[in-house]
């Protein structure tokens, strides 16, 4: 194996590795608009996912039935905690799909899922075939990273956002 001849054509090599190590590592950082799409993928999904949980709570299950459920499984004050998880899922999944109020919608919802991991799912291990924990915790995990990063660029925050800057 040839080492590279000492000099300016050695360095630039090295900075050429270290330029597509950085591009490799955080693409962020040579497609900053890469954030912005990660983080409206990132609230859709999560969105449709909260939606489709808190329309089958009211609808399927309808509120006293999740109430009398979450009581069955030890949730306190089970009509509250019914009616709040059901609408920070719905409301929150649709703020989230919108990006609109994120930080709220995110950390509302985490809260909600907290109670579940501790109240519900963690005695039952991680997986979810055995009521554990996993999509609970994936679920909390996408939302802390939206509830500390924002909704990016294409939501409505971002567009409220960047309508007040330009006052």
């Amino acid at each position: 194996m040839e080492l590279p001849a000492p000099g300016p054509a050695r360095f630039h090599s090295l900075s050429e590795g270290s330029c597509l190590m950085r591009t490799l590592l955080h693409p962020a950082s040579k497609f900053p608009a890469s954030v912005d799409l990660a983080l409206l993928v990132s609230r859709v999904a999560l969105g449709v996912i909260l939606i489709a949980h808190g329309w089958q709570k009211f609808h399927e299950y309808t509120l006293d039935g999740t109430a009398a459920s979450f009581g069955d499984m030890g949730v306190p004050a089970p009509a509250i905690a019914a009616t709040f998880v059901t609408a920070v899922e719905v409301l929150g999944g649709a703020a989230l799909i919108l990006g609109v109020l994120t930080p709220i919608a995110g950390v509302l919802n985490m809260v909600s899922l907290l109670g579940a991991l501790v109240l519900v799912h963690s005695e039952n291990g991680i997986f979810v075939e055995n009521g554990g924990f996993e999509l609970v915790l994936a679920i909390f995990a996408g939302l802390a990273v939206i509830a500390l990063l924002g909704a990016g660029k294409f939501s409505v925050d971002g567009l409220l956002g960047r309508t007040a800057a330009a006052r």
